[in-house]
């Protein structure tokens, strides 16, 4: 499998070229195009791995009900995908570890790598993230995606990141949820509030956007449609 990220970073799209048999599963609706020697089959669910709960357990964490798996024929084939919202995407290779991606952030795996549904604790209520996050765990590629630039950071000792900035981490890592400042009213008046400090060793991937902050900046100023 070989994946090319193109048009960061702010409309990125995914190019996955696939050899005879190889596989992997997506988002539903990430898909712009495809060869025709790639089947596609579509299921709440990877194969041999749980079932309808599946699913429903993926709603809970900001993603699409149904999983898209893309398989390439004898000949080989590509697949273009890109997300929602416009930004950038990431290309990660998971060696056995595993990595917690936020609501709405995934786009593929490997059909290699395990994809299920974590549970980060109630802390999540007040980090600007949702209560459930995916867990990507195994051997393979794994792509995410984030509303406007991603980057990626190697935290050694600890790390504070704004909340609604969170990507994905490393499950080495561990965070909680603080004021930003040196007292409330210092982090009020400065228009932090709240952030997530990072803690442990291993790699943080952030984006430079909020698309919750946006969508309240934004709405206000949409018009309504006509009656």
């Amino acid at each position: 499998m070989d994946i090319e990220i193109n048009y960061r970073p702010s409309q990125t799209a995914a190019k996955i070229k696939l050899n005879q048999a190889e596989g992997f599963y997506a988002e539903g609706g990430s898909m712009i195009a495809m060869s025709g020697g790639v089947d596609i089959e579509t299921s709440t669910h990877q194969k041999n791995k749980g079932g309808l709960f599946s699913g429903i357990k993926r709603m809970l964490a900001g993603e699409n009900f149904f999983l898209n798996q893309y398989k390439a024929k004898s000949g080989g084939g590509e697949v273009w995908l890109a997300p929602t919202l416009p930004g950038d995407m990431c290309h990660f290779q998971l060696e056995g570890q595993k990595v917690v991606v936020q609501s709405g952030s995934f786009v593929m795996c490997d059909q290699n790598v395990s994809l299920n549904v974590g549970w980060q604790g109630f802390k999540n209520a007040f980090s600007g993230e949702g209560l459930f996050w995916l867990n990507l765990e195994g051997k393979g590629d794994v792509v995410f995606n984030s509303f406007g630039y991603i980057y990626e950071i190697d935290v050694t000792d600890e790390y504070i990141v704004d909340s609604g900035h969170i990507v994905a981490f490393e499950e080495t890592l561990d965070f909680k949820i603080s004021k930003a400042g040196s007292s409330w009213v210092h982090s009020i008046l400065g228009g932090e509030g709240l952030v997530c400090r990072f803690q442990g060793r291993g790699k943080l991937w952030c984006q430079s956007h909020n698309s919750s902050s946006f969508g309240h900046t934004l709405g206000p100023k949409l018009r309504p449609r006509p009656a």
